[in-house]
């Protein structure tokens, strides 16, 4: 950090795990950034301790058990439902069970894993609703900033390709309580299902997850995080403007490539986007706009020029994208160890 002359470092992944371990190495590097206490962290990292701290705190969760065993999955007999490893990241470790016979055969994958070793697993029911995106960021336990929009359109890896911000109270209202009950310092992520209008939350992030919906609709997340970073006081910010539409075209490519007769989706997928159409319609790209900066398209470009060849290569481009930053479970225990901690 002192060589590179650097003067913020954010955490925008699973970096922020290793650097809550560390404060005090941290700070005697003076190093500018903005990370939650590690206790704190740690009770929403692994998917059985956001579980437990979500249920503490009265949070509304789908219906969730912690299964200690293979024999649990088994016996489990409500359906959809998904299971879920403690430790996974951009829906890895998240396995979709759709019928009794499927829930056996993952159970005895995971027995077979020895993925039961570290608090269990957590099964969760399958509720039906749309997909809501939270981010927020916190002074303290005091909340300064939240955005939540809605997955219009779902892109390769669950991914949201397409976007619109809502506004909902109560998820803030719900974010007051969560902050406040973890002394949260920094951004914190979730996600829900909206569940007749009211959310059910189905995952906790430490950081924040694609904050460019948030700043479109007037939420300035990334410069909320950098005041606190650098030691300032932000004020709180108002919500955002419901219904501004975002989207991620290469995550929607990637989506065209798993669908039947894939170059032709790819085709129409591309003019969709050059000509606005559909879900583009009065739409902003997030991760490459053009204004200003054409090589910004290269990359999906790229992305379609190897899946016309070869469908199947999306897996490449999306599997790489989270290995390069996963927390594995094995790199979770060793952070606890170090801590002298214990998940849940």
């Amino acid at each position: 950090m002192g060589a590179g002359h650097f003067d913020v470092l954010l955490p925008t992944q699973e970096q922020v795990a290793v650097l809550a371990a560390c404060p005090d190495r941290l700070a005697s590097s003076r190093v500018v950034t903005v990370v939650p206490e590690f206790a704190a962290l740690a009770a929403v990292q692994d998917k059985v301790s956001a579980y437990r701290t979500l249920e503490r705190l009265g949070l509304p969760q789908p219906p969730t058990a912690v299964l200690a065993d293979a024999d649990g999955i088994r016996a489990w007999d409500a359906f959809p439902a998904y299971v879920k490893l403690p430790i996974g990241t951009a829906s890895r470790g998240v396995v979709r069970v759709g019928d009794a016979s499927h829930a056996r055969r993952v159970a005895d994958d995971l027995e077979a894993d020895a993925a039961f070793g570290h608090g269990g697993v957590v099964v969760q029911v399958a509720v039906d609703g749309p997909l809501v995106m939270i981010q927020s960021v916190f002074d303290r336990g005091r909340l300064v900033a939240s955005h939540a929009n809605l997955r219009v359109r779902e892109g390769a890896g669950g991914g949201a390709s397409s976007k619109e911000s809502v506004d909902l109270p109560e998820v803030r209202d719900h974010l007051e309580v969560l902050g406040s009950g973890l002394g949260w310092h920094g951004a914190l992520s979730m996600d829900a299902i909206l569940d007749d209008g009211h959310p059910r939350y189905i995952d906790v992030n430490p950081r924040l997850v694609e904050p460019g919906n948030a700043r479109r609709s007037g939420v300035d997340l990334v410069g909320t995080l950098v005041d606190l970073a650098r030691g300032d006081t932000p004020p709180v910010q108002s919500p955002g403007v419901p219904g501004v539409r975002t989207h991620q075209a290469l995550l929607a490519l990637l989506g065209a490539a798993q669908r039947p007769r894939p170059r032709r989706a790819i085709l129409e997928e591309v003019m969709a986007v050059v000509r606005h159409d559909g879900d583009y319609r009065g739409s902003i790209e997030e991760l490459t706009p053009l204004r200003g900066d054409l090589r910004t398209a290269l990359p999906s470009v790229i992305a379609v020029a190897v899946m016309l060849v070869h469908p199947p290569s999306w897996r490449f481009f999306a599997s790489n994208a989270t290995t390069n930053y996963a927390l594995s479970s094995d790199g979770w225990q060793v952070l606890l160890a170090l801590q002298g901690s214990a998940p849940g």
